[in-house]
């Protein structure tokens, strides 16, 4: 989005008295997410194109001729560009890009350099992720100075407890900052932060708010040294520190931080990604008393008229989202799992351990010594998770009830497959499975699918649009299918 029409929709905004948008960036984002795309229409987003995948094709062997091509096509291209010859004109060029940056009619956070010619590109290849014919330069993060007004402390669902800067309003990279997680009190005392100080502070990667330094030379005298917390700031319990980690923790399982954290994960996308029931909406629930455990979640129907009542709350939010709530009792076993919050099962562990066990009766029996016989599940997760069952038994049995589906569709192959013991990768878009559903299926017959191309890859699936890694692929020498052999073999 361009910087005057960014100023346009916020003259329109505050005669509306809606909130101003914060940036480019973000006002950008937001306008692809709009799901009216009326509103979308009106954002006047623009882009520059600045790559064309196949020059070869068309008898294009450097970049500045792709560019000059594409845009004779009607693309637009950026015009801020320059061939270069050696490493001063480069530094040369940042340095005048960087003294323009502010007058730029759109935001930059950097200068991309590129190998001009494309059969040099080619000589060079991909890394798993990236070009090795192309780098990105990024500008120094703009800092900002206010005040630290306080320190204060959160609690994570694993009990973790996190110090965070309350600072004096700033502006950074457009947006108003008063928070910053400070991560843990090694950190506070190797930065030697005190409250009151006068601190410098920048968006790491121009997005996450973080403190740089205190400013020790504008030290009045006045500021509080920091202190860290030996309960937990919201239950009371006396804060655990474990050997050899960094962090307190709080190991009370009745804290309301942790109750609250806990829920918010069992609803999230990855676990069992109940629409509707975001962090804001499980607070406020929690708060109310309408949800304190997992089962409150399934309950929340009985509480239909009441919570329709509610400010900010209509019938079909309402129904829309017990709808969801519905919905996710028919996920597997594998979702439930991870979404229990077990300490050290993430979702990766949890599909092992559905794929093994079938059922979360089977699960509930097995022991430590069982367990850690699985590859990829430790003595750690073993005795994490059987912990875990046996404290929770009620929880499990009450779920159970309700009607959760505590069983897997995964199936552990017995026969050889081509899959067995590969290491496969799928990229592009196919048009009979979904991402997770290919993964599941290759999972399922004995493969592991990863996301990268490297020399120990053994087959690459490609769809539609397969991008940089079929590129590598084939610069590899790997075998590759595409959709219509997978779907002969699976036959």
């Amino acid at each position: 989005m361009n910087k005057e029409t960014l100023k346009k929709i916020n003259e329109e905004r505050k005669k509306e008295g809606k909130p101003l948008l914060a940036n480019c960036r973000n006002a950008a984002a937001g306008s692809i997410r709009q799901l009216d795309s009326k509103i979308a229409a009106k954002r006047k987003l623009d882009c520059f194109i600045y790559h064309l995948p196949n020059p070869l094709d068309y008898n294009i062997h450097t970049h500045m001729e792709a560019l000059e091509y594409m845009k004779s096509l009607g693309f637009k291209t950026n015009p801020n560009n320059k061939l270069v010859n050696n490493i001063d004109e480069v530094l040369d060029f940042i340095t005048e890009k960087g003294e323009i940056r502010a007058d730029l009619p759109y935001d930059i956070d950097g200068i991309v350099i590129k190998v001009n010619s494309v059969d040099e590109q080619q000589t060079l290849g991909y890394t798993a992720k990236y070009p090795k014919w192309a780098t990105a330069y990024k500008f120094p993060a703009e800092e900002v100075l206010t005040k630290l007004k306080d320190i204060i402390f959160t609690v994570g669902r694993t009990g973790q407890i996190t110090p965070n800067a309350v600072l004096e309003p700033a502006i950074v990279a457009g947006s108003t900052v008063s928070r910053a997680t400070l991560h843990n009190e090694d950190n506070v005392i190797e930065k030697d932060l005190k409250i009151g100080d006068i601190v410098s502070i920048r968006k790491a990667g121009d997005v996450i708010p973080e403190v740089i330094e205190a400013k020790k030379e504008r030290r009045t005298g006045r500021e509080k040294d920091f202190q860290m917390i030996s309960n937990c700031p919201m239950c009371g319990t006396k804060l655990t520190k474990i050997e050899g980690q960094v962090d307190y923790y709080c190991l009370n399982k009745d804290c309301p931080a942790r109750k609250v954290e806990n829920l918010i994960h069992f609803a999230s996308r990855d676990a069992m990604n109940i629409e509707g029931l975001g962090d804001r909406i499980i607070e406020d629930f929690y708060n109310f008393g309408y949800i304190k455990t997992i089962p409150d979640i399934y309950n929340l129907k009985k509480e239909k008229e009441e919570l329709e009542r509610l400010e900010g709350f209509g019938t079909k939010s309402i129904d829309n989202m017990l709808k969801a709530i519905e919905k996710s009792k028919n996920n597997p076993l594998e979702k439930l799992l991870f979404a229990l919050g077990i300490k050290n099962v993430g979702s990766k562990t949890a599909k092992i351990l559905a794929l093994h066990y079938q059922t979360m009766d089977n699960l509930q029996k097995a022991t430590i010594e069982e367990l850690t016989n699985i590859k990829d599940v430790g003595s750690i997760i073993a005795e994490s998770l059987v912990s875990y069952l046996e404290e929770n038994k009620e929880l499990i049995e009450k779920l159970k009830e309700l009607g959760l589906n505590m069983t897997t569709s995964l199936k552990e192959s017995t026969e050889k497959t081509i899959f067995t013991d590969k290491t496969v990768v799928v990229t592009g878009s196919l048009e009979n499975y979904s991402r997770e559903e290919i993964k599941d299926l290759i999972e399922s017959m004995g493969g592991s699918a990863t996301s990268s191309v490297s020399k120990k890859t053994d087959l690459v699936i490609v769809g539609k649009d397969p991008g940089s890694k079929y590129d590598k692929a084939k610069e590899l020498g790997i075998e590759i299918w595409n959709e219509e052999k997978l779907l002969e073999y699976l036959k």
